[in-house]
């Protein structure tokens, strides 16, 4: 299958998966491994679940091989526990833990985001980080929201934050971040993260007919971060992208109820 690229050059599939996924992971393990994850961090593969490569490579329609090498990554991010004994099985995901990694990949997207400047932007890169926030605000600018609209707009808001990994050139630090992952990134988590949706009023889970504000805010905050880039603004990028991240850890915590 031939890769797709846009007009910068860049691959789709190189940008894909420049946060979530180690360099040497072939595409086919790319390709289960996003699914597994989406899976499990939705809930529709509930925790405590045990993981076997047979049944998964049934469900998937593909070999072992990339079910096996997927689960190992999974393992190494925390998003799956394994034993000996036992092997993987889906890890529970509590409240604290969403809260506690949104706020560790605050600071390190915040660094990433300094570091960028730092070693600075290719243009070519530059100019697929501006297309991705030009096609975001296109999207809110129709005015209206419906489940494929959110996940269109969390794509390309993935997609962002992916390509600003990217460009800090730093394995060590793309390493941490993935670590940070533990809650559905393509979507809003009050509605989709079964940890946090077992804790917010039904309200909080349901899908506006317009764009939300915490969207419109991310929105702005994602042209904030462009200007500053441009800007050659160190400072500027990192506060603003801890602000970004940590804006949703802010937002969930408000709406979360006690239990």
């Amino acid at each position: 299958m031939e890769q797709a690229t846009d007009a910068t050059g860049m691959e789709e599939t190189e940008v894909d998966g420049i946060l979530t996924e180690p360099q040497q992971t072939e595409p086919a393990t790319h390709s289960v491994l996003m699914q597994l994850r989406e899976m499990i961090l939705t809930g529709k593969i509930a925790p405590d679940t045990k993981l076997r490569a047979e049944a998964l490579a049934s469900l998937l329609n593909v070999s072992r091989t990339p079910i096996r090498s997927a689960l190992a990554v999974l393992s190494a991010e925390g998003v799956v526990n394994y034993s000996v004994n036992r092997g993987y099985m889906v890890r529970a995901v509590t409240v604290r833990d969403v809260f506690d990694s949104i706020e560790v990949r605050a600071s390190l997207e915040g660094i990433a985001a300094r570091t960028t400047v730092d070693r600075g932007w290719e243009p070519e890169a530059l100019d697929w980080l501006s297309g991705l926030v030009r096609q975001g605000r296109a999207i809110l600018d129709r005015g209206e929201w419906s489940e494929q609209i959110e996940h269109d707009w969390y794509q390309l808001n993935w997609q962002f934050h992916r390509a600003i990994m990217r460009a800090c050139r730093n394995e060590v630090l793309r390493n941490a971040t993935r670590m940070t992952l533990i809650y559905p990134v393509l979507g809003d988590a009050a509605r989709l993260c079964p940890a946090i949706a077992a804790c917010v009023a039904p309200r909080h889970r349901q899908v506006p007919a317009a764009p939300p504000v915490h969207v419109l805010e991310s929105q702005a905050e994602h042209e904030e971060l462009l200007a500053a880039f441009r800007r050659e603004d160190a400072d500027a990028a990192q506060r603003v992208m801890a602000r970004h991240v940590l804006a949703t850890r802010h937002r969930l915590h408000a709406i979360v109820m006690p239990r």
